[in-house]
């Protein structure tokens, strides 16, 4: 059985923090791999989305190409549709994999707002990624649940944008692939 854990997000940029929530919970739940899963139409941030969800999967495919154990999934980037978690899981699901979906203790919170909520719970185990106190509790009974404390690190993907867009550094705070990839094709330079 293959354990598979499942981080999600706009990645826009990936970022160092998202990294470190990758491996750090890879090898606290001993699992066999991680796929970043950047989302392709983040239904709950229309319109905030900067990069399109192939610069975002591009970078973030850059971000992972020398770390064990982490990997990019693009079954959101190529669906046509919305971004949903039940959807995402069912498509990663197999008879030989477990699957682990990590969230931060903010969109762990924001369950309850989720399409098909009710169909992600027997999909796979919430891992509750927790950092400096935060916390959330599932969103009913019947949930598989785990938490996984982690450092915070005061990195934020708005944050990168507009350091860019002001021409300021962001050297250290994404891998230096991924930040060679925004600059050869010009991202958040202008907003």
């Amino acid at each position: 059985m293959t354990r598979l854990g499942v981080l999600g997000g706009t990645f826009d940029p990936v970022h160092h923090g998202h990294l470190v929530v990758a491996v750090d919970v890879r090898a606290a739940l001993d699992l066999d791999e991680v796929l970043l899963v950047p989302a392709g139409d983040p239904w709950q941030k229309r319109g905030r989305v900067v990069a399109s969800a192939e610069d975002r999967a591009r970078m973030t495919e850059c971000a992972v190409a020398s770390i064990d154990g982490l990997s990019v999934s693009r079954v959101e980037v190529d669906r046509p549709t919305a971004s949903v978690t039940a959807d995402t899981l069912e498509a990663l699901a197999g008879p030989d994999r477990e699957l682990f979906v990590v969230l931060g203790a903010d969109a762990a919170a924001n369950m309850p707002t989720w399409r098909r909520l009710e169909d992600t719970r027997h999909l796979a185990t919430v891992v509750v990624v927790e950092r400096d106190g935060e916390h959330a509790d599932p969103p009913g009974p019947g949930w598989s649940w785990t938490h996984v404390r982690v450092p915070r690190l005061e990195i934020s993907s708005s944050d990168i944008r507009d350091r860019i867009a002001a021409g300021r550094p962001v050297d250290g705070l994404v891998p230096p692939a991924t930040l060679t990839y925004l600059r050869q094709h010009d991202l958040y330079t202008s907003r």
